[in-house]
């Protein structure tokens, strides 16, 4: 383990600590725009970005009733084709938090950013996430120690790495649909394409992929295990079969998400396994018809719901957690 952590590489590291971009200056909300009674979308000046980054949160019913309360907080990462409204534009999260007391923070992460402090950065995305973005919420927000992160495609990934890098932040990490092996042939290719369409050089993310493998491998949830001990982990995917809910899309588009999904179950099974081995405390939802498309991450967001909440202590939602749990069981 020693050695994927000294991966990170000099180059990551100067980064970290102190050339242009690096976080020695604190980030800071410049500007607040109230969409609703508990919704705000806040743009945060981040030096380890070097420019403004907006980021959606919503309050808990509580927040203003009691203001000297601290609060579980819930980052919710988005994928690699999408913006920081993905989870309210998509889902009925606002719906769903309106009973949890928790803030739920929405932060962007660029377009095919995978979530990563780049290599030749900026940007510099996993220091702005996990550092400079906790340390605001706790500052300006009130949000406690008690953290959940979840995602879906490149942003269960990210929520993976996330929780691997800086061990003790989450308690509970949830991927979606997420490739969790970039040595997976598979994952290459989509990686390749998908990066080369938005621009994308892998290379200024992770380095060359063989002179700069020990970055990839830091990158890696797979090669990384046992670095998931003391947070619970839940990863879920479709078995990328169309089903009724695919119904009315366009036939390029479900053939889309039937690609976007081939390939990740049985990397998943395996690291779920390997997580197993190393006592870790992992579920896994594999469910049919099931292709990579919102309709299936609504769903799979309200099924992990009782349980993030119970892993965040959220008072609200402690009930459903026993029939999550008892769920969970039977489809493990």
């Amino acid at each position: 383990m020693a050695a994927l952590v000294s991966a990170e590489t000099d180059a990551v590291a100067r980064d970290r600590e102190g050339t242009p971009g690096s976080p020695r200056a604190e980030a800071r909300v410049t500007a607040v725009k109230t969409l609703d009674e508990r919704t705000r979308d806040i743009t945060v000046s981040s030096p380890a970005m070097g420019k403004s980054i907006p980021v959606r949160v919503i309050l808990p019913a509580n927040w203003e009733r009691r203001p000297k309360a601290t609060f579980p907080v819930l980052y919710m990462l988005h994928g690699g084709d999408d913006n920081y409204t993905a989870w309210t534009r998509e889902t009925d999260l606002e719906e769903l938090a309106r009973k949890s007391d928790v803030i739920v923070v929405m932060p962007d992460a660029g377009k095919d950013g995978y979530y990563s402090d780049w290599f030749a950065g900026p940007p510099r995305w996993e220091t702005f996430h996990t550092r400079e973005l906790v340390r605001l919420m706790e500052k300006e927000y009130r949000a406690s120690s008690s953290r959940a992160v979840v995602g879906l495609s490149m942003g269960g990934f990210g929520a993976l790495n996330y929780a691997a890098h800086h061990r003790g932040l989450f308690r509970y990490a949830a991927a979606m649909s997420s490739y969790v092996d970039l040595d997976d042939p598979a994952v290459r290719l989509a990686i390749g394409l998908g990066s080369q369409r938005v621009g994308v050089d892998m290379k200024k993310v992770w380095g060359d992929p063989v002179r700069n493998a020990d970055v990839w491998r830091f990158h890696n949830p797979a090669a990384m295990p046992r670095s998931f001990r003391g947070t619970r982990v839940h990863l879920s995917v479709g078995n990328s079969v169309p089903g009724p809910m695919d119904l009315g899309r366009a036939p390029d588009v479900v053939l889309a998400s039937v690609l976007g999904e081939a390939a990740l179950p049985a990397q998943i099974k395996k690291f779920a396994a390997s997580l197993r081995e190393e006592r870790v405390r992992v579920t896994t939802h594999m469910y049919a018809p099931g292709t990579h498309s919102w309709a299936y991450w609504r769903k799979e967001l309200h099924y992990i719901w009782p349980a993030l909440m119970g892993s965040l202590g959220s008072r609200a939602d402690r009930a459903g957690e026993a029939g999550h749990s008892s769920l969970r069981a039977r489809i493990r």
